[in-house]
């Protein structure tokens, strides 16, 4: 399977303790890493770390980010299927989308997700 090139890509599921959806993915999410190694992948409790991440108002969990360097190229909701996943990565690898507009929320968002300790740094 094709693999998105590192160093860069950095994918983030934007999730709340409380919601069981995404508790109930936060396993198969977990078990991608190892079909991407090369992609940083970050698991968010946005209560967890709202001074960090500033005004951020999502509505639908898990709330995936996506991006590469510092553009970022996806920012929504996606069914929590690691399946759906897999095959978003697979088809970026493959021809990486354009980045968001300018301006858009979504790569200053990027930059505080990046800014927060790696993931084996913090529990969660």
């Amino acid at each position: 399977m094709p693999q998105p090139e590192a160093p860069g890509w950095q994918v983030a599921c934007l999730c709340a303790q409380w919601c069981d959806a995404c508790r109930q993915y936060r396993p198969a999410y977990d078990a991608l890493r190892a079909q991407f190694p090369g992609v940083r992948f970050a698991w968010v409790d946005i209560e967890d770390e709202a001074q960090a991440l500033g005004e951020l108002d999502i509505e639908t969990f898990p709330t995936l980010l996506i991006g590469h360097g510092a553009q970022a190229m996806f920012l929504g909701p996606l069914q929590p299927q690691a399946e759906v996943l897999r095959r978003l990565l697979a088809r970026f690898a493959q021809q990486a989308p354009a980045p968001l507009p300018a301006g858009h929320e979504a790569h200053a968002l990027l930059q505080r997700v990046q800014a927060l300790p790696a993931p084996g740094d913090r529990s969660g």
